[in-house]
């Protein structure tokens, strides 16, 4: 018995394999978007596991300090860490920007950490080169994925700082590469106004009798020495001591120091429920529509190979050949070029991610569920063309 699929495909093998990379190429597409959102939720993890935090410790009714704004006084950590089942407190700050090197800027998430000792709640785990911050100002930890170097000079607002380690895979959950600085000088980058600002604020407090009423001298000076100073951070991350639970622990700070504490289930609820949830019900529907695209070719190639062999199918009917074995013919070219799509997509995705301005994190089983969903595509797909074949008259093979 003849097999149509392997002889059409032999037999127009040029237009059957472009199409098939064609397809291929919108695979892998598809395949780079699921990979987009694997590495924003991988990113979201990594975030957390970096920090080396167990609880943390955020302004009350916020859902800081990843996914909300929050702020509070630099003193609570004293009072945190005396809590009972708390090894470890510290204090950290998040914030997002520009870092200027030279002429040109970087995307980064700038934290600034409290003074301690590698292992310390918010320093960068491990280093791939130099080493940690060891003085109170203008040093700096950068990920290898800001591009920068050792000994670079980085501008922080008005500040310059020397890149003294790198290390690697320290992003924010929007894949931005971090960058660590102390903590006064994260504190005066985020908090602190610029002159022209303090000035403009003195001006207005001298000529406001609300902020400087009669008769209580030295009110503006507290007030323009307040301007001077930063008592704040984003939060308080606290490591666990061994043998007690987080959630005990959590739930004792809410308590008595009337703070929001997020445990790191919580915290992960937090970014890849509230945090990344938009991003994914977008490129969900990417997702759906770039399957509804690929099902809209499969179905007209294969179509289209179909009616251009009408006169072979009228033959095979004539000869009495049934219409499950001309069915199974067809539903197996379609079959073959969903495969030959899926191979070129995923070595295209594979090959490709590394260039992808974001993460993309390819899992196994993502790619054995895109090779399910295309099998599918294309089975579904050749009931338009199959449905054509059984319509076709053996009189066909006779006729003019």
């Amino acid at each position: 018995m003849i097999s149509l699929a392997a002889r059409d495909i032999l037999h127009a093998w040029g237009k059957f394999v472009f199409t098939g990379i064609g397809l291929g190429l919108l695979i892998g597409v598809t395949l780079t978007m699921a990979g987009v959102y694997r590495g924003m939720v991988d990113d979201a993890r990594v975030l957390l596991d970096n920090s080396g935090a167990d609880l943390w410790v955020v302004q009350k009714d916020t859902l800081g300090p990843y996914a909300e704004s929050s702020s509070i006084y630099d003193d609570v950590w004293r009072g945190v860490r005396g809590m009972p089942g708390v090894a470890r407190a510290a204090n950290v700050t998040y914030l997002t920007m520009q870092v200027r090197l030279g002429d040109h800027d970087v995307r980064s998430m700038v934290s600034g950490i409290a003074t301690g000792e590698p292992g310390t709640p918010g320093w960068p785990p491990q280093l791939v080169a130099g080493r940690q911050i060891t003085r109170g100002h203008y040093e700096a930890v950068a990920d290898i994925a800001t591009g920068f170097k050792l000994g670079d000079r980085l501008q922080i607002r008005r500040n310059h700082y020397t890149v003294v380690g790198l290390t690697r895979r320290m992003v924010s959950s929007n894949g931005d590469p971090m960058v660590f600085i102390p903590l006064k000088d994260a504190q005066e980058a985020q908090f602190l106004k610029d002159n022209d600002a303090i000035l403009q604020q003195r001006r207005r407090t001298a000529e406001n009798p609300v902020y400087n009423p009669p008769g209580i001298p030295g009110m503006l000076d507290g007030v323009i020495a307040a301007q001077s100073t930063n008592p704040f951070v984003n939060a308080v991350l606290v490591q666990v001591a061994p043998g007690s639970r987080p959630d005990e622990v959590a739930e004792g700070i809410r308590r008595w120091k009337r703070l929001t504490v997020y445990t790191r289930g919580q915290m992960e609820d937090i970014l890849v429920g509230k945090l990344i949830a938009t991003s994914a019900k977008q490129i969900g529907m990417f997702l759906v529509i770039l399957a509804v695209v690929s099902a809209a070719i499969v179905a007209f190639i294969i179509y289209t190979l179909t009616l251009g062999k009408i006169r072979e199918i009228a033959v095979l009917k004539l000869i009495g050949t049934r219409n499950t074995t001309i069915a199974g013919m067809i539903l197996q070219q379609a079959v073959a070029l969903g495969l030959i799509g899926f191979v070129v997509g995923k070595i295209a995705a594979t090959f490709g991610a590394p260039y992808f301005p974001k993460h993309v994190l390819l899992l196994p089983r993502d790619s054995f569920a895109g090779l399910l969903a295309v099998v599918v595509i294309c089975v579904l797909s050749s009931i338009v063309a199959i449905r054509a074949a059984i319509k076709v008259d053996p009189a066909e093979a006779v006729g003019g």
